[in-house]
């Protein structure tokens, strides 16, 4: 794992100062400082709806900052061109929710997807290349099966392989944990640690599950109520006593998280036009 020091004397992968997101009228996060050093494994946390997408967004460049910058390799996303977005995508591997395979293609076809459209070789260069992934997720010899044919964990396994094929020097892993059984989970958990390690590329956790995640992160941001909470090792929050944190790493119901969505202006600006009386006046 890399240390400080030598995490502080590299281009970071992706870094984030003084960043505003939001939709509309309403701002999701404000205010957040985010650095991921190549060969990292970083866990980004927090409860649903707390805006961990919108960094997975942000990083991509589908969402620009209101406010601040994100850069990754040193680039800021905003100032692309569409020709320089590509370029910097194509130096990332996202794994999706849901996985997002072709159903209509074979698990090998579905790895060699990537390599087909960006890159040009030889056709035994990309088989091996395409099994040396599968052999990696532990699946070389499913090479042949149909996606109707494998499991919910085997198919984000195969996600992960095709993520991972083009050697991305940043794996960006949106919920990857969600909906898998505890062995999947277990599986799935450290081959990210050790695809990051083979790969030496900085790896994003977009996640709320905390067991897994703490065992494979060597940091970890938890963001609620539209800023960062916290950050740190997984062992300092661990240790921490602040109350938004306890909550959230205990799953307690009472604390400084409410159970209500908060009220936006888009929804009042709807109320007032549907003539729905705010919850004041109707008390």
């Amino acid at each position: 794992m890399p240390t400080p020091t030598s995490a502080a004397s590299t281009v970071a992968a992706l870094d984030l100062r003084d960043v505003s997101l939001g939709y509309g009228d309403f701002t999701v996060l404000s205010g957040i400082d985010l650095r991921v050093a190549p060969g990292q494994v970083v866990a980004i946390m927090g409860s649903s709806g707390s805006g961990k997408t919108t960094l997975l967004r942000a990083a991509t460049g589908q969402l620009k900052p209101r406010n601040g910058a994100v850069r990754v390799f040193g680039e800021d996303v905003a100032a692309q061109s569409l020709s320089g977005l590509q370029a910097l995508r194509q130096r990332m591997g996202v794994l999706f929710q849901q996985g997002a395979l072709f159903t209509d293609l074979d698990v090998f076809e579905n790895v060699a997807f990537p390599l087909r459209e960006h890159k040009s070789l030889p056709e035994a260069e990309l088989i091996a290349r395409v099994l040396d992934k599968l052999d990696a997720v532990g699946l070389r010899a499913a090479a042949h099966l149909r996606v109707s044919e494998i499991s919910g964990g085997m198919a984000r396994r195969v996600a992960l392989a095709r993520a991972v094929v083009l050697e991305p020097e940043l794996i960006l892993y949106d919920e990857p944990f969600a909906g898998l059984d505890p062995i999947s989970l277990g599986i799935t958990a450290r081959l990210i640690r050790h695809l990051s390690d083979r790969l030496g590329c900085a790896s994003v956790l977009i996640t709320h599950d905390i067991q897994e995640s703490f065992a494979i992160a060597d940091h970890v941001y938890l963001v609620g109520q539209g800023e960062l909470k916290a950050s740190g090792t997984p062992a300092d929050l661990s240790r921490s006593q602040d109350p938004y944190v306890r909550q959230f790493l205990d799953g307690a119901a009472d604390g400084p998280v409410a159970f209500h969505y908060p009220e936006t202006p888009a929804f009042a600006a709807w109320r007032r036009r549907h003539g729905v009386a705010d919850k004041e006046t109707q008390a």
